[in-house]
């Protein structure tokens, strides 16, 4: 089981690609790996002969478990390793379903030993098709080697023509609604297992207090609305670009908002590398900008797009979820004009968005309107201290103020 993450410490094997029997390339689609952070289709490191699957589907094991044997031309397999020692089984519990095979297109599938094509679709994609009641084999996959795609199966449903009730079924026959206090149980996926335990330790561990400041974004909404309309009709930077590029200037400032606090010590990382926090179905998933103080803000809004596209198709590498040193948290979007989030671990800080909203202000003595906007900044009192973090969030509103020394 490779490191792919980290924080990785085990990992899920969804599916093989290849199966016993079969030549495999180096660079080659092998099987899908679910870590803590995302999904994953894990590529040959060398060429060979796929002889023995140490880890089946559906199992989890520790980082550096053995998953499988592959040898080269001229090897033979001397001793066969011995399946991972699977838990003693409750009886009162029934065993977990197999995982059925599925059925891919030609440009994106493997077959196995006795022929059958499997699909090489993202987790997403699966869940939709899944509910939507579409066969995946009817899907063309849009994705790297033709790896299915959320876009791919979501084209269908659109596409679909609405579903007619059966006809003939009587009053009995007919599905009734469920109780209004009827209870569901919900198992938690490996991302959200990990999310409720790294949150709840974040609270427990870290001393947090929390700052906020308000924002005057007129010039900032101002320079965007000038740039739609006169730029060269590429993509615009958004609101939260700006705050990232804002953040990351920040940053360099005040190190100990870019450090951890760790076994009685600082570290000061020498990357600024700014996570953007992207919901993502059913869990909410950090991807990374990295070097974000070095890179422009035509940069930074493309690679934004491109990570927050890759979290919701279900394409995001665990190499792009690691190593942030910082985190920016926006539901500004949703209407909500401030909020506290918990900071990242094993992060100083976290700063939270508000919506741009327009509101009245005293300039001058005289009444005038402006484009307002509440930032919140959530520290780890253990390395960012009061003054520090005021001075530190104070920068960013500065910057944020004067949107020209963004592009600077």
């Amino acid at each position: 089981m490779p490191l792919l993450s980290d924080s990785m410490e085990e990992g899920t094997v969804l599916a093989w690609l290849k199966q016993v029997g079969d030549d495999v390339h180096t660079g080659e689609a092998l099987l899908e790996i679910e870590t803590d952070k995302a999904t994953m289709v894990y590529e040959a490191e060398t060429s060979g002969r796929l002889v023995a699957i140490v880890v089946g589907e559906g199992e989890t094991v520790a980082v550096g478990a053995t998953l499988a044997t592959l040898l080269g031309d001229g090897e033979e397999l001397s001793t066969r390793p011995e399946p991972a020692a699977a838990p003693a089984a409750d009886s009162a519990q029934a065993p977990a379903p197999a995982r059925s095979p599925e059925i891919a297109p030609a440009n994106s599938s493997a077959t196995n030993g006795s022929g059958d094509v499997r699909i090489v679709a993202s987790p997403v994609a699966r869940r939709i098709a899944r509910a939507a009641k579409i066969d995946l084999q009817t899907v063309a996959g849009s994705g790297r080697t033709g790896r299915i795609l959320k876009a791919d199966v979501l084209a269908l449903v659109t596409d679909a023509p609405p579903t007619q009730p059966a006809l003939g079924l009587t009053p009995d026959e007919l599905p009734r609604p469920r109780a209004a206090d009827a209870k569901q149980t919900e198992e938690l996926t490996r991302l959200q297992s990990t999310i409720a335990r790294r949150m709840a330790e974040a609270k427990a561990t870290a001393p947090h207090f929390y700052l906020e400041t308000e924002v005057d974004m007129t010039a900032a909404v101002q320079a965007r609305k000038e740039l739609a309309e006169h730029g060269d009709g590429g993509v615009v930077p958004s609101i939260n670009d700006l705050i990232v590029k804002a953040a990351a200037l920040a940053l360099r400032e005040f190190p100990h908002a870019n450090g951890s606090y760790r076994e009685g010590r600082f570290e000061l990382h020498g990357q600024i590398n700014v996570g953007i926090a992207v919901a993502a179905p059913g869990a909410l998933v950090v991807p990374t900008v990295f070097d974000a103080d070095r890179r422009g803000l035509n940069e930074i809004a493309h690679e934004s797009r491109r990570l927050a596209s890759a979290v919701r198709d279900g394409t995001i590498t665990p190499a792009e979820l690691a190593r942030a040193t910082f985190t920016v948290s926006n539901l500004g979007m949703y209407g909500i004009v401030s909020f506290a989030a918990i900071i990242n671990p094993p992060q100083a800080a976290i700063l939270a968005v508000g919506a741009v909203t327009q509101q009245p202000v005293v300039r001058f003595g005289e009444f005038a309107t402006a484009q307002l906007m509440r930032l919140t900044l959530s520290c780890d009192h253990r390395i960012l201290y009061g003054a520090e973090a005021a001075a530190f969030l104070a920068r960013i509103r500065w910057l944020l103020e004067r949107p020209l020394s963004l592009a600077l």
